[in-house]
């Protein structure tokens, strides 16, 4: 198939065979959040440690296709370290790449959309042949969809 060798670009396969921030974190601080595909079987699995308003620590697990264990590995290094809005525009500017059709779990359609056209993407590039392939679309953005869930809930356990 025309263009497939361009999807398994070597970025990809080595975030696949070499992922990063792989393993778990203590609970509690971490929040633990899951994410399933049924369509394809992918899953992910986000710990996450939030700390005044900053992704201080983050890990990923799961099993799935190279496209979503290669896209959480992408994920938790581009966001480990940022502030919970740095991180929130990094998800915007991610999903937006894959495709417009894809709808933002925060429900904002417009808001930061200024500021997501400032966030360099950097290695999340290599993903952008994806959305050739629609069906795989959601095998990218799982971990960006079970991180942006995870940032809901460590925001809700510390206001409370």
């Amino acid at each position: 198939m025309p263009g497939l060798e361009d999807l398994y670009r070597e970025i990809i396969l080595d975030h696949y065979r070499n992922p990063r921030n792989r393993g778990e974190l203590p609970a509690p601080p971490a929040v633990r959040v899951e994410g399933f595909n049924p369509l394809c079987g992918d899953e992910i699995i986000v710990f996450l440690d939030v700390s005044d308003d900053q992704v201080v620590d983050l890990r990923i697990g799961g099993q799935g296709c190279s496209i979503s264990q290669s896209s959480a590995s992408m994920m938790s290094a581009a966001v480990k370290g940022k502030t919970v809005a740095e991180a929130r525009a990094v998800i915007r500017a991610f999903k937006s790449l894959m495709s417009i059709h894809e709808q933002r779990l925060d429900g904002d359609d417009s808001s930061g959309a200024d500021e997501d056209a400032e966030v360099k993407l950097g290695d999340l590039e290599a993903l952008q042949g994806v959305v050739r392939f629609p069906v795989r679309i959601k095998c990218a953005t799982l971990s960006w969809n079970t991180l942006s869930q995870g940032l809901d809930e460590a925001l809700a356990a510390a206001a409370s």
